[in-house]
């Protein structure tokens, strides 16, 4: 089969091709899904859980992207929920080859049904956006109905299913970005957008929850936004400011499929849209990788076209 493999740490996209690669094995508990659609995150090259494995030893080559839907063509020993023909959607474990082939083997807990009037690429652009924002504004944040939420990057893949969330939860939402992205994040129903190149963040006020996605200097800033009691939550480095009377929580996103199945709910019945952007097919997958050719939303990759009459 054919997968983007890559072997060399310090080459980055230019070190991603397209490759072929031996069938993936099905160990205990797993499946192997035919993959339709694949999604990535674009700082994966950075993670050490791409060139080794958790006992630390080279697992190069290796294939990134860990979103996909597909449909299941073989059970593993001891596998139970799923079944062979039934289509699924979810995460790929971050120390395994992932979702950038024709084939990849997953644990079957990791896995939700997807049905059928959900398109793959819909859906493979919901598992790692939609279990992080749900898992940051209420595993995490514990937003409940009335508070108020800041989500920095509101426009991107993350922000704009928390933007949506929140909304549906009876939140008032505060939005950032970059001027940009404006009109989308208004258009997911923000309350406030705030402009990170020209307004001060200290604008925004305080929030019961503060979700950052971006790090660093912003990062550092909000923790002073945060009301007492509430909780600074973020999933792009452990924060180094803290809130004076409050939490703060770093976090990595964690499968689950009873969230996926809800999520999947949300889809299908309009209260949920992810923000896709480009479709690309798998061998332009390395080159969608390269910061100057990301797009507005999501990236999606195309992976398999439907041969066997399963919607796609």
């Amino acid at each position: 089969m054919q997968a983007i493999t890559v072997r060399d740490r310090d080459a980055g996209v230019a070190g991603m091709s397209l490759t072929d690669v031996p069938h993936p094995h099905a160990a205990e508990n797993d499946v192997i899904v035919r993959v339709h659609a694949a999604g990535f995150t674009p700082g994966e090259l950075d993670w050490p859980a791409t060139w080794t494995d958790r006992a630390g030893r080279d697992r190069t080559p290796s294939v990134p992207g860990h979103e996909l839907s597909g449909v299941v063509v073989e059970l593993g020993y001891g596998t139970t929920g799923l079944s062979v023909g039934q289509r699924v959607f979810g995460l790929a474990d971050w120390a395994r080859d992932g979702t950038l082939a024709e084939y990849t083997a997953v644990e079957a807990r990791n896995l939700a049904p997807l049905p059928a009037d959900i398109d793959h690429t819909l859906a493979a652009a919901l598992p790692i956006s939609g279990l992080t924002a749900w898992q940051g504004l209420f595993d995490h944040g514990r937003l409940t109905t009335g508070q108020t939420v800041l989500i920095h990057g509101a426009a991107g893949g993350v922000g704009s299913i928390a933007v949506q969330l929140a909304r549906e939860a009876g939140a008032r939402v505060i939005g950032t970005g970059r001027s940009s992205a404006r009109e989308r994040a208004l258009a997911l129903g923000v309350d406030t957008f705030l402009d990170l190149e020209t307004d001060k963040l200290e604008e925004a006020g305080e929030a019961d929850v503060v979700f950052d996605v971006i790090g660093g200097d912003i990062l550092d800033r909000s923790a002073a936004l945060v009301r007492p009691g509430g909780t600074l939550v973020t999933i792009a480095m452990p924060p180094t400011a803290r809130p004076k009377d409050g939490r703060a929580v770093f976090f990595v996103v964690e499968p689950d499929r009873a969230r996926l199945t809800d999520l999947a709910a949300r889809l299908r019945d309009g209260r949920l849209k992810p923000v896709v952007g480009a479709v690309r097919p798998l061998a332009e997958a390395p080159s969608a990788f390269a910061p100057g050719k990301r797009t507005p939303g999501k990236t999606i990759i195309r992976v398999t076209e439907d041969r066997t009459g399963d919607r796609s």
